[in-house]
């Protein structure tokens, strides 16, 4: 059994938190998760014998000894940031590019397109740019159609 890197050991309040934690079974899957791998680095088990025993990676158990280590139990604990692109326009800008799509067509068009509300919103200075997809996306989300006879609002 070789020593790791970043050891764990747990103060008596942590250890009940983390038991806490792991037998109530109300908190997210992956905070479990780790609150096991945690539990069980504490009692001294190699990565591998923790992984197999967590159904996890090992790469998982290196990564949350680590951030326990060096970041304390909270941060071990929680999600960090998820990678990608972050979204181009916020709800407000969602929402008045919706409007501007339930208003009328410009002058020459007998209905907005995707093209002409992607243009507007780069003409608004919303956005440097802006796919036609994205657009699709932002109005997906909504309720309403334009050419159906419900808007989704009730007849009441």
């Amino acid at each position: 059994m070789t020593a790791s890197k970043y050891p764990v050991k747990l103060s008596d309040s942590e250890r009940e938190y983390l038991q806490g934690i792991t037998r109530r079974g109300k908190s997210p899957a992956r905070m479990i998760k780790r609150a096991l791998i945690l539990r069980k680095a504490d009692e001294g088990l190699p990565d591998s014998a923790i992984a197999e025993s967590t159904d996890v990676g090992a790469s998982t158990v290196a990564r949350t000894r680590k951030r326990f280590v060096l970041e304390g139990l909270e941060k071990a604990l929680s999600e960090g940031p998820w990678p990608g692109q972050r979204p181009k326009l916020d709800g407000k800008q969602e929402a008045h590019l919706v409007a501007i799509a339930c208003s009328d067509a410009p002058q020459g068009h007998s209905h907005w397109t995707l093209q002409l509300l992607a243009n507007k919103v780069v003409e608004m200075e919303f956005a440097d740019s802006i796919s036609v997809e994205t657009v699709r996306q932002i109005l997906k989300k909504t309720n309403s159609s334009r050419g159906s006879t419900s808007n989704g609002a009730s007849r009441r």
